[in-house]
């Protein structure tokens, strides 16, 4: 009976749920380092407060990818470039600040935001 434990089929199962596997979890999430934390902080955290402020975040950051193309030659398709705003790390707080900006143009200042889409 001894050795039916010892090959981990006694109900103890030495690879889940075991403690070696839980502090190893708990020091590699502690290893990692952030060095846009700080900057994501300061996009996250940016506040819109005036109509010309969320102008101009609506127009420098685009709606969509610019450099996204698929190059064709007489209508089929050669090359595919795709989106490289993606390899962007600030990319989701560029998305996010310019939500924001056109949020508060439609909601707050009560202006059409079409032109921007």
């Amino acid at each position: 009976m001894s050795s039916i434990n010892s090959t981990g089929f006694g109900g103890e199962n030495q690879y889940i749920g075991s403690p070696k596997s839980k502090t190893k979890s708990k020091t590699k999430s502690k290893t990692n380092f952030d060095l846009l934390k700080p900057l994501r902080q300061k996009f996250d955290n940016f506040e819109i407060r005036k109509a010309e402020t969320a102008h101009l975040i609506a127009k420098l950051i685009p709606a969509q990818c610019p450099f996204e193309r698929t190059i064709k030659i007489f209508g089929h398709p050669i090359i595919y470039i795709p989106p490289l705003c993606k390899l962007n790390p600030l990319f989701d707080e560029f998305v996010g600040l310019r939500f924001r900006a056109l949020c508060f143009l439609a909601d707050d200042c009560g202006e059409d935001i079409s032109s921007y889409c």
